[in-house]
């Protein structure tokens, strides 16, 4: 299966999880706007974990509740992300943001509720043994908080009101934990389920993370806001610095495809088997949403 296939499998299955998850919730509108803020993305972490655990031998059934998780997960911080405390955007996935469609305190509240089914989906005993689960949880809650997406959220606020720009140090290491620390944990956690040693799938997504948000950054410059179903060019009309005023377009491009050459070849141990993760870090950056 070639990426664009696997990809497309993911998003299936892992949307039919989340569907499955929400059933039993009320007919009530907070969970009519989890339902719409879980819809319509990309999937990409949810394929990592499902990607990863098939190199490790564990069918996609045993692991689609842990790529369930972190695409809940994620649909919580962009719900957040885009609440007029944080970016204040009107725009996700090319629909209305949550917020906007209902109001701030449901875009919170979903995000609460987002954020709990996540770490609900990674109790389920069809991911394996105890310890294995307990392990995934862990690593999960390090990665979501303060130790990575939160942390990357709190110090991109930071920079927002900073006395002088970011370098490109400080820049990476914001980067690595607001974007790359879930997609760390997502690239691991076939590893981690099949008691394997995460180390290349790790050197692998820290690159691809790192990729990824180098080409969000492009996209920002030289995307169309009706192909990203969302708005562009905020960070320069902010003052923001980004890889892109840093080391500019071409510098940020070179950068880029040396990060995807870098994933590629952390790979190396799986041989023909990471084909399709190859893709997907040569997707990261040729995307036009």
């Amino acid at each position: 299966m070639d990426f664009p296939q696997a990809l497309a499998a993911t998003a299936a299955a892992t949307e039919a999880r989340l569907v499955l998850a929400l059933a039993p919730l009320p007919d009530l509108p907070l969970v009519h706007a989890m339902r719409f803020a879980v819809a319509g993305g990309k999937c990409l972490r949810g394929f990592l974990v499902l990607e990863s655990a098939r190199l490790h031998g564990i069918q996609p059934g045993a692991a689609v509740a842990a790529a369930a998780a972190v695409e809940a997960l994620h649909a919580y911080s962009l719900v957040h992300d885009d609440l007029p405390a944080m970016d204040d955007d009107a725009l996700r996935r090319g629909q209305p943001t949550v917020h906007v469609k209902w109001d701030e305190a449901t875009a919170i509240l979903v995000g609460d509720a987002l954020q709990s089914l996540a770490f609900e989906l990674l109790t389920d005993p069809a991911l394996g043994p105890p310890d294995r689960r307990l392990a995934l949880i862990a690593a999960f809650a390090r990665a979501a908080g303060g130790q990575g997406m939160v942390l990357g959220q709190a110090q991109d606020i930071a920079a927002e009101s900073a006395v002088a720009p970011l370098t490109l140090a400080a820049i990476t290491d914001l980067q690595a934990n607001k974007t790359g620390a879930l997609i760390c944990w997502a690239a691991e956690a076939g590893a981690v389920l099949a008691g394997a040693d995460p180390a290349p799938l790790r050197r692998y997504a820290t690159a691809l993370g790192l990729a990824f948000q180098i080409a969000d950054d492009i996209l920002d410059v030289t995307g169309d806001a009706v192909a990203l179903g969302k708005a562009v060019g905020k960070d320069a009309a902010a003052g923001k610095a980004t890889f892109v005023s840093l080391l500019g377009l071409a510098g940020a491009q070179a950068r880029a495809a040396a990060l995807v050459a870098a994933a590629c070849d952390a790979l190396s141990p799986y041989g023909e088997d990471a084909e399709t993760l190859k893709q997907a870090a040569r997707f990261v950056i040729s995307r036009e949403n």
